[in-house]
């Protein structure tokens, strides 16, 4: 069963990690609960295995527009790493006309979809994101990735990267009834990946969301990485086991004793 005693570690800052790399976790205490391994890492993939370059929220704040609706970049941003549907979904029930709200939550997403796929046709990988993903296979982790996207953009996109043999599942947002920040995507890669302790689970992404994920799935460690579309700063502002410059750095944060403390607070 999952304790409470297991939940997320606080890292409060990645330089003094780095640091002290050779600092040994905190000893068990009698009353306390062992550390748990790391097993899975959940990745998400905009922003945090790929470059995010303005080209989602361009693509769905062009498809608003013209389809008659305003949403502001403030407004977008807010939603940035959820369910891209579900985004077009509540802001035309929001603002959007009473009659035929349903097809145009189609037309404006189906626009969305078909502009952002021509912006990912020439992909770029965060730098350092592949030998990262080496890395992590080489000490026997499982990875997986979920993301806002749905099938077909998420499909497209790992293809012309030649990434999915890394990964034992891509949990996409139209796998689950609600993404982000619901749990259930992480849940999905854990029942792909056999793993049922949370644990023993790290999810990585560049969002508030993601980490808001994280935590609502109670998973052992929650890494925000300030590649992609938020800040250092907002990350830190979530519950987090450490935010980094990018997932170039998860090898060696893993390596400085992550998967032996995790677990602790």
């Amino acid at each position: 069963m999952f304790s409470r005693r297991r939940s997320l570690s606080l890292i409060p800052a990645l330089a003094g990690l780095a640091s002290s790399a050779a600092a040994q976790p905190a000893a068990p205490t009698d009353d306390d609960d062992p550390p748990m391994p790391l097993k899975l890492v959940v990745l998400d993939i905009g922003g945090t295995l790929i470059g995010d370059h303005g080209e989602v929220p361009d693509a769905m704040l062009g498809a608003f527009a013209r389809h008659g609706m305003t949403v502001s970049p403030q407004e977008f941003s807010e939603w940035r790493g959820a369910s891209k549907h579900n985004m077009v979904q509540h802001f035309v029930e929001l603002r959007g006309p009473q009659a035929g709200r349903p097809a145009l939550i189609d037309a404006i997403y189906s626009d969305f979809t078909v502009t952002v796929g021509k912006a990912y046709e020439k992909v770029q990988p965060i730098p350092g994101a592949e030998q990262a993903l080496k890395e992590l296979q080489a000490m026997k982790l499982i990875l997986a990735t979920s993301t806002g996207f749905d099938r077909p953009q998420t499909t497209a996109i790992l293809s012309r990267l030649g990434w999915q043999h890394y990964f034992v599942a891509s949990i996409t947002s139209d796998d689950v009834v609600d993404g982000r920040p619901a749990p259930y995507m992480l849940f999905r890669a854990m029942e792909a990946a056999r793993v049922n302790e949370t644990a023993q689970v790290m999810a990585v992404g560049d969002t508030p969301l993601d980490l808001q994920a994280a935590n609502n799935a109670g998973l052992g460690a929650a890494i925000g990485v300030y590649s992609g579309a938020a800040t250092e700063e907002r990350l830190r502002k979530e519950r987090n086991s450490g935010v980094l410059p990018s997932v170039a750095e998860l090898p060696g944060l893993i390596r400085a004793g992550l998967p032996l403390s995790h677990c602790r607070i």
